[in-house]
């Protein structure tokens, strides 16, 4: 039986930057333009947390299942290829989550617009065939396509949305760089992953890639994000706060790029996920004080 700590381990807590992030930027965003809803705001982050965690048992299932993820794998706890949690427990957890999220996100749907429950739906058809289904697409190098689309684009103009009910260009700019850091965080994933996964035949872009060039992707969205997200400078003329967060992406970058391997890339994803979080705080204050 897994322990508490293990279950937390498997939900992959590091990885929960990718859905707080966005909704902070958002809902500062949406105070910036006079459109602040409080408990908008708060079920936008239930919502998003849902489904990160959702996608996290159901990755966790699904590669476990196909036996594309092995005990002897780095990295967070994996429930179902230990043996720790029988995968239908796994799975149970996957599915009650995603429920959760449906359940609260009805709530701003009613409140808001009934074409949202179709983006809900996508939302979760989406995080349950990353690597669930007969051809899930995370195995053919698009998960990095999906992270950016649903925990950037989808996920900073949904929460401005849900608040203003409009959806200005502001939305859609801040959206991109919020959504290249989530890609990060796959991304250095990935990179640790790629020998296994090779083994496995889990194709992912880092796979495609081959290390050095999934390096070098890793270090370009990263200075990315900072340049499109200084392009609102014009507007939020705090913007250029986010460089305060520039020395917590030196430690990853030095570990990427200097070739590091295993268990140090786990220590850069946890650094990754800090450099996220930080930005997300001072790009949101930037709004704020815009």
């Amino acid at each position: 039986m897994a322990t508490v700590s293990e279950w937390i381990s498997g939900m992959r807590p590091r990885t929960l930057p990718n859905s707080i992030v966005p909704v902070a930027v958002g809902t500062a965003l949406a105070f910036a333009l006079d459109g602040f809803v409080w408990w908008k705001a708060l079920l936008a982050l239930v919502v998003s947390m849902a489904l990160q965690v959702g996608v996290n048992f159901a990755n966790d299932y699904s590669d476990g299942v196909k036996g594309t993820d092995t005990a002897e794998r780095t990295g967070p706890t994996r429930l179902t290829a230990t043996g720790l949690v029988a995968p239908e427990r796994v799975l149970a957890a996957a599915l009650g989550s995603f429920a959760f999220a449906g359940a609260v996100g009805l709530v701003l749907v009613a409140t808001t617009s009934w074409w949202l429950l179709l983006v809900g739906a996508v939302a979760i058809a989406a995080a349950w065939y990353y690597t669930g289904g007969r051809t899930p697409y995370g195995y053919r190098g698009l998960g990095e396509v999906s992270v950016f689309v649903f925990f950037g684009l989808v996920a900073v103009v949904g929460t401005v949305f849900v608040q203003l009910e409009a959806a200005p260009w502001q939305a859609w700019t801040a959206s991109v760089p919020v959504g290249l850091l989530s890609c990060a965080v796959l991304v250095i994933n990935n990179l640790r992953d790629i020998p296994t996964d090779r083994e496995t035949g889990k194709i992912t872009l880092a796979v495609r890639l081959g290390d050095s060039g999934t390096r070098r992707l890793y270090a370009g969205m990263i200075v990315a994000s900072y340049a499109v997200a200084l392009v609102l400078t014009p507007v939020f003329w705090w913007t250029p706060l986010v460089l305060l967060s520039t020395p917590l992406a030196v430690p990853p970058l030095r570990r990427v790029l200097g070739g590091q391997v295993g268990r140090d890339l786990v220590l850069g994803l946890g650094e990754t996920g800090r450099l996220q979080m930080a930005f997300g705080v001072l790009f949101s204050v930037a709004l704020l004080l815009g």
